[in-house]
């Protein structure tokens, strides 16, 4: 079992080099993705063989245990972001550019790290939420990198409210009608990660990963090697569906970044705390899992608009392999905890 002590090992080293790497010729600018056809956030071949010209689009999606399950869209997502936010719950913020989805949802209220996170996606990507308190809403229109889809005002008729759930977590949007409504937004977003098809030589076989983020929110990924993916689920509840396809959520790649936070100053609802604003700039520990294997690393982001880049024990750099991405975000003070993480190989 590999736990937390080993990610407090990891947060207390610094790297054996700098973040620096060589060339890698899987890694593609923006351009080079549209000419040749492969997907910026994923290094996977477009469908038809043509990148679409189209920002990338972040829908800010519920996750409490009882009224936000099951999602819908999270299977179609590039990249999904698993974000803490406050009172120990998790929401996700799924990013679609090469492909889109018929139903997403329930979409939920603006959080801080939403925008923070898309810094580097460039290309003005579309930040689409629920609403949020007004700090928020405020910040984010000051923001020039994104783009506010506001669905509770602005954007109204780019969703709908379903009848077979309750408020807040009935309402759903599609990717078609968004991006119809940016008709003028043609420019792709830049590579956030660095893929390679190769394993480095730290790669330790690994069945799963379990990561106790509070009561209910326990989220287990485990390694199937029939389908080469890792399969969602949740302690004590069973596999995880993804409501559009009936599915299980899966992934091709499972990114844990180890961060820092603060509280933030205002409460996001009645009874609460402040809001957490992970930090997602800077450097921590942390693991990748792909291919069936995991390896300890340390991620690097040095500024908001840069890419995420990871090292292993000895400096030497480490992709993710081409596909899909689920990133699982740890508070620090969480991965402190006793079993926290924990990989089984």
């Amino acid at each position: 079992m590999i736990v937390a002590a080993v990610l407090a090992v990891l947060f207390s080293k610094s790297p054996a080099k700098s973040p620096g790497r060589t060339p890698h010729a899987s890694t593609s600018t923006t351009t080079a993705s549209l000419a040749s056809g492969i997907c910026p956030l994923t290094d996977t071949r477009a469908p038809g063989g043509v990148v679409p010209k189209r920002p990338a689009l972040a829908v800010k999606i519920g996750n409490e245990p009882q009224g936000a399950r099951p999602q819908s869209g999270l299977n179609e997502a590039d990249i999904v972001y698993d974000t803490p936010a406050e009172g120990g719950i998790m929401r996700y913020e799924a990013v679609y550019q090469c492909t889109g989805a018929s139903s997403i949802g329930p979409v939920r209220s603006l959080r801080w790290v939403d925008w923070h996170i898309l810094a580097m996606f460039r290309n003005r990507p579309l930040l689409v939420h629920a609403g949020g308190i007004q700090p928020d809403i405020t910040a984010l229109d000051s923001v020039k990198y994104v783009t506010d889809v506001n669905l509770l005002s602005t954007y109204a008729a780019d969703s709908t409210r379903i009848t077979s759930r309750v408020p807040p977590d009935n309402l759903y949007t599609d990717t078609a009608q968004l991006w119809a409504s940016f008709p003028n937004e043609k420019a792709p977003p830049a590579p956030v990660f660095h893929y390679s098809s190769s394993l480095p030589a730290s790669a330790k076989p690994a069945k799963s990963i379990e990561i106790n983020f509070s009561q209910g929110t326990d989220g287990v990924w485990t390694w199937n090697p029939a389908s080469s993916l890792w399969l969602h689920s949740y302690a004590g509840s069973g596999p995880d569906i993804d409501a559009l396809t009936n599915k299980q959520v899966s992934t091709n790649n499972v990114v844990v970044q180890v961060v820092k936070y603060s509280i933030g100053p205002y409460i996001e609802s009645p009874g609460g705390t402040g809001d957490v604003e992970s930090v997602l700039t800077g450097t921590g520990p942390g693991y990748i899992l792909r291919n069936g294997k995991e390896i300890p690393v340390t991620w690097h982001r040095p500024n908001a608009s840069a890419m995420t880049t990871f090292t292993d024990a000895h400096g030497a750099p480490v992709d993710l392999t081409p596909g899909r991405t689920f990133v699982e975000i740890v508070l620090d003070t969480t991965a402190a905890l006793k079993g926290a993480v924990t990989i089984t190989p």
